[in-house]
């Protein structure tokens, strides 16, 4: 025990409790310098889930190796359960209550996927990774959730999904030949997604998301007013506290996924580049901690 805790990668930790520092700080002053309703709940959940980190570290990986199939299906089943017991939040059914807490079940199958492919692919000789036959449960387990998600609806989500298991069938050695056909057939298939899998909320999301300025007051106005707020910042930004986009509410989700723009805008771009260099540093030591291991499981994982 004591072995392993001496092998944890300190500077990863340190890292990730200054990233998560700043975001309780962003989200105090989100909410117009008060803890609730944001910073409290993530100092909460952060405290508990840092304690978990340590608890997973800390546990052999032969134990991983061992149930990785078990926690896919698992994560699966919660995913199915989505359609049966969830609970609708902006339009979506993505969450369901256990115990209180709501947990997001297309989250969770994130790390399913990663388990099931990496020791999939561990017991799998490479002279066969690339073969026909080989490829048809990794493409399974990653459409038929991708699927599931698609239609709960959460686009985003599901494009993430899609991504990490390309990127997981690429480590483990499948030729990007394969990719490049695989990706114009899905390119033709657009037509049909367009027409009839994606609503039409999707729809307009994604033409703001390329053309902002094709529905300024409605879908594309949240995207205009943070790229004014991030622009606003300049080189050493409007300061803690004084972001007059986020104060004014201009941009009224500031707490979610556009919390970088208000970062942005009270500490400039030199804050901005300062999380993304420790987001930078976080994947370079994932990535010597992976080449490190001793087992082409470790080394995906």
């Amino acid at each position: 025990m004591i072995q392993k805790i001496y092998k944890i990668n300190w500077l990863f930790i340190f890292i990730v409790i200054i990233l998560a520092s700043i975001g309780f700080i962003a989200l105090y002053s989100a909410a117009d310098s008060n803890f609730e309703p944001w910073a409290r709940k993530q100092i909460i959940r952060f405290c508990v889930f840092f304690f978990l980190l340590f608890f997973i570290a800390l546990v052999d990986i032969r134990v991983w190796y061992k149930y990785c199939y078990h926690i896919f299906i698992l994560s699966l089943l919660l995913l199915l359960s989505v359609e049966i017991i969830g609970t609708f939040g902006f339009g979506a059914k993505r969450w369901i209550k256990f115990f209180g807490l709501s947990i997001q079940p297309s989250e969770l199958i994130k790390v399913g996927l990663i388990l099931f492919l990496a020791r999939y692919y561990h017991d799998l000789r490479f002279q066969s990774i690339g073969r026909f036959r080989f490829l048809l449960l990794p493409v399974l387990v990653i459409s038929f959730p991708f699927l599931l998600i698609l239609i709960q609806p959460d686009l985003g989500t599901a494009i993430v999904y899609l991504f990490l298991g390309v990127i997981m069938m690429f480590l483990a050695g499948v030729r990007l030949w394969k990719f490049i056909l695989s990706s114009i057939a899905g390119l033709s298939l657009i037509p049909l997604i367009w027409n009839y899998m994606l609503h039409d909320y999707q729809k307009r999301r994604l033409i703001s998301f390329i053309d902002p300025e094709s529905d300024p007051l409605g879908t594309g106005y949240h995207l205009i007013q943070s790229k004014i707020a991030l622009g606003s910042g300049g080189i050493f930004g409007k300061g803690f506290l004084k972001g007059s986009q986020s104060y004014l509410d201009f941009l009224p989700e500031k707490q979610t996924d556009f919390i970088f723009t208000m970062i942005g805008e009270e500490f400039g771009f030199l804050g901005t580049i300062f999380i993304i260099i420790l987001y930078m540093l976080m994947i370079c030591i994932c990535f010597y901690i992976a080449f490190r291991s001793f087992s082409n499981f470790g080394r995906l994982v």
